[in-house]
C-alpha cells in the first residue's frame, strides 16, 4: 500500500499542491498510484497525536510506501522527525521524500545508501537525546544551586511514554485484550521493541487507575 501523508500549517493553506507533487512522484518516477491519503490541516504547535502521526503508523504494513513532499511535514523539530522516521523503520515502511530525493527502505539489505542513512538519523537520534538531556541537568543543577525546591508537587502523576497511546489502551483493555497482547499486537508496532512492556504497561495503568 503506498499512502501520501500531507500537512499544511493553518487552515489557510492547501494541500493540494503536496498531493500533486506526491501524485506525479509516484506516477513519473514509482509508476504507482497512490492507495490512501492521510490529510492533516493543523497547527505546528499540535502535539503527534493531533497532526495524525499515530493515524499514519497505525495503518502501515511491512513493505507500504510513505511519501512526503519535504521531510519537515514530518514534525515539528529535528527530534520529531527523527522519532517519525524511527518508528517507521521499526515498522519496515519504506519512506519516499521527495525535496530531498530521498528514499530510506529498511527491507533492502543492498542498499547501502538506506543503511547508511538509517544509521545517521539514529546517531542524530540519539545525539539530539543526549543534548536535550544534558541541557536539562544543567538547568536543573543551576536551579538547585540558586536554592530553587525541584521535583514535582506531592501526589503529581509523571508524564509517561504510554501517554500518548492512553485512549487507545483503554480501548483494547475495554475489548478485553490481555496486556501481552496490546503490548505485542499494538504497541510495540509503534514504539518499538524494548521501549514497552507487560509489566511497565500493568504499572502505568495501576497508577492512571484505568
Amino acid at each position: 500500500m503506498t499512502i501520501g501523508y500531507l500537512r499544511v500549517s493553518t487552515d489557510k493553506q492547501t494541500v493540494e499542491n503536496q498531493k500533486s507533487e506526491i501524485r506525479a512522484y509516484c506516477n513519473d518516477k514509482l509508476k504507482i498510484t497512490v492507495d490512501d491519503w492521510i490529510e492533516v490541516v493543523m497547527s505546528s504547535r499540535k502535539d503527534l497525536r493531533d497532526r495524525k502521526i499515530d493515524e499514519l503508523l497505525s495503518v502501515l504494513s511491512k513493505d507500504d510506501k510513505v511519501i512526503v513532499s519535504e521531510l519537515s511535514r514530518l514534525g515539528r523539530s529535528t527530534q520529531e522527525v527523527l522519532q517519525t522516521i524511527e518508528r517507521l523503520m521499526n515498522l519496515h515502511v519504506e519512506l519516499h521524500i521527495i525535496k530531498n530525493n530521498l528514499v530510506i527502505n529498511p527491507n533492502n539489505k543492498n542498499d547501502f545508501v538506506s543503511k547508511a542513512m538509517v544509521t545517521l538519523f539514529g546517531l542524530f537520534a540519539e545525539l539530539e537525546r543526549d543534548l536535550i538531556s544534558q541541557r536539562t541537568k544543567e538547568a536543573l543543577k543551576s536551579r538547585k544551586e540558586q536554592g530553587v525546591k525541584l521535583g514535582k508537587p506531592e501526589g503529581t502523576l509523571q508524564k509517561s511514554k504510554y501517554d500518548e497511546y492512553k485512549d487507545r489502551i483503554i480501548e483494547l483493555k475495554n475489548l478485553g485484550l490481555s496486556l501481552n497482547k496490546i503490548v505485542s499486537n499494538h504497541l510495540e508496532p509503534v514504539m518499538g521493541k524494548g521501549n514497552c512492556s507487560v509489566q511497565s504497561l500493568s504499572t502505568y495503568i495501576t497508577k492512571r487507575g484505568l
